[in-house]
């Protein structure tokens, strides 16, 4: 990723739920929160009730690949959350990847 990087602590996620913005629909919710620098930061959860670690692994590598490859399209200086719902389980890599747009979309944080 080029233009992001992770978040990793606890803390951080934490900061930016209390803090915050968040839309949602079937398949994601999405935090955001401008960080004020020039880069994004983003973090991935996916709770146990989505599935067993093999499920949530899958679940975060959909959501990471897709924001990795609309990654020049979000605008910067963000911290973004993306927690995944049950229904995550079972769809597929252009679902994913279709509701993180749409989210983005209702943040207005994405040049399309």
């Amino acid at each position: 990723m080029n233009f992001s990087e992770s978040l990793k602590k606890n803390h951080q996620f934490q900061f930016v739920y209390q803090n915050g913005k968040s839309y949602a629909d079937k398949y994601l919710v999405m935090y955001v929160m401008e960080n004020g620098t020039d880069r994004n930061r983003i973090g991935i959860s996916v709770s146990k009730k989505v599935g067993n670690s093999v499920v949530r692994h899958r679940v975060k590598r959909l959501v990471h690949e897709n924001y990795r490859l609309q990654e020049a399209v979000f605008n910067s200086g963000l911290d973004i959350v993306v927690v995944a719902r049950q229904r995550t389980a079972s769809a597929d890599y252009y679902q994913v990847g279709k509701s993180l747009l749409h989210i983005a979309k209702l943040h207005r944080i994405i040049n399309m």
